[in-house]
């Protein structure tokens, strides 16, 4: 594994890419902003584009580390940022990334979170050399868990009362991929 950094990714319809200080009002509006969009979340929503505009500053700083990925979702035919899909956890000894995504409540049922995932770990499996993908979702939240089931990966498991999210303690459906059923 060779950590190479968040690289712009393209696919069809979408150009997966850095943040920039820039993208703070359209993050705000889109999704940051949105309670429906980060119920099953860990963060709360954010109470105005400064408090977005001062984590996307403090992402910028991070992107010096090559072992940081955390893509801006940008919609080509529009150009405007309509989500995020990052890696939340590494661990190293085991060669495993953790994703986690976010989208605009009005790009929700288009298929947009399997197009970027399924680019993101193409990226993960062949450019940085991960042997293993994981994530997970809040019980009460299936449409995550369709995601992941539609880019690949396989049902692992429910862990009782492992998770917190913004509605409390929540159960935890794990899903994984190896690179050899990817690859």
């Amino acid at each position: 594994m060779e950590h190479k950094g968040t690289q712009r990714l393209e696919t069809e319809r979408l150009i997966l890419r850095r943040f920039a200080v820039e993208d703070a009002a359209a993050m705000y509006q889109n999704w940051a902003s949105d309670p429906e969009v980060v119920k099953y979340l860990t963060w709360p929503v954010h109470s105005g584009a400064e408090a977005t505009r001062a984590l996307l500053e403090n992402w910028a700083r991070r992107y010096e580390n090559p072992d940081v990925y955390n893509w801006g979702i940008e919609w080509k035919e529009s150009g405007e940022l309509i989500g995020s899909i990052s890696v939340v956890q590494i661990r190293e000894r085991v060669s495993e990334a953790s994703l986690g995504w976010c989208i605009g409540k009005r790009w929700w049922g288009q298929g947009v979170m399997p197009e970027a995932g399924s680019a993101v770990l193409d990226y993960l499996f062949r450019t940085v050399g991960f042997h293993r993908v994981a994530a997970t979702h809040d019980v009460d939240n299936p449409k995550s868990g369709r995601v992941m089931q539609k880019i690949g990966m396989k049902y692992e498991g429910t862990l009782r009362s492992a998770g917190v999210n913004n509605r409390g303690i929540c159960d935890v459906v794990c899903y994984a991929i190896l690179s050899e059923d990817f690859l």
